[in-house]
C-alpha cells in the first residue's frame, strides 16, 4: 500500500468486495445491471440485495452515482458510479463525473472512508493509464474542497493496472 496526498489517497493491490470501510464504490453501467467484473464479484459476494435495491432504482443517467446497501459485503454501503451502459463505451467526461458523483455520493453520506476500483478500465475498456491520471486528479481536486470522504482506497485486482496508478501517482505534484 502507498499513501499519497497527505494520507487520503491509498492505493492497493487486492479485492474491493473484502474492504472494511464505509462503502466500496461498484464500476457500474448506467442500467444498474450487476453483470461480470467488480460488479459481477459484488454481485456473487454481497448476495441478490444489491441487485434487488439497483432493480428498484431502475437506470441512471451516464457519469452519475447512486448509493444501495452492501449485501453481505463487509462495506455498509455500495456507491453505484455509471462510467459506461451497456452500449455506451466510458469516456474520458463519464469517468470524471462518475468518480465526481461517487465523491458526492460519499460526501453526502458522510462516508469517511470508501473504496474505489479502475472505474471504467476494466470491462468499459477504458486506456488504464489515462484512466488512472484521470481519477488521480478528479479524487486529488475534490479534496480541495471538500471534507468527506476522509479516504479513499483505489483498490486493483492485478499488477499491470496497480503499477500503472503508481506511475501515475508519481506525476501528481
Amino acid at each position: 500500500m502507498a499513501g499519497i496526498l497527505n494520507s487520503r489517497i491509498f492505493i492497493e493491490k487486492g479485492d474491493i468486495t473484502e474492504m472494511q470501510v464505509d462503502a466500496i464504490v461498484n464500476a457500474a453501467n448506467k442500467e444498474l445491471v450487476l453483470g461480470g467484473g467488480v460488479a459481477g464479484a459484488i454481485r456473487e459476494k454481497g448476495g441478490p440485495s444489491i441487485q434487488r435495491e439497483c432493480d428498484r432504482i431502475g437506470s441512471i443517467p451516464l457519469g452519475e452515482a447512486v448509493v444501495t446497501g452492501a449485501g453481505l459485503l463487509p462495506a455498509d454501503y455500495v456507491i453505484h458510479a455509471a462510467a459506461m451502459g451497456t452500449r455506451e463505451p466510458c469516456t474520458e467526461d463519464s469517468l470524471r463525473n462518475a468518480v465526481i458523483n461517487s465523491l458526492k455520493r460519499a460526501e453526502e453520506w458522510k462516508f469517511a472512508k470508501i473504496a474505489m476500483p479502475a472505474v471504467g478500465m476494466g470491462i468499459a475498456g477504458f486506456p488504464v493509464r489515462n484512466g488512472a491520471e484521470i481519477l488521480l486528479h478528479t479524487v486529488r481536486d475534490f479534496f480541495e474542497s471538500h471534507e468527506y470522504p476522509e479516504e479513499v482506497h483505489i483498490v486493483l485486482f492485478d499488477d499491470e493496472t496497480y503499477q500503472a496508478f503508481m506511475e501515475s501517482a508519481k506525476h501528481l505534484g
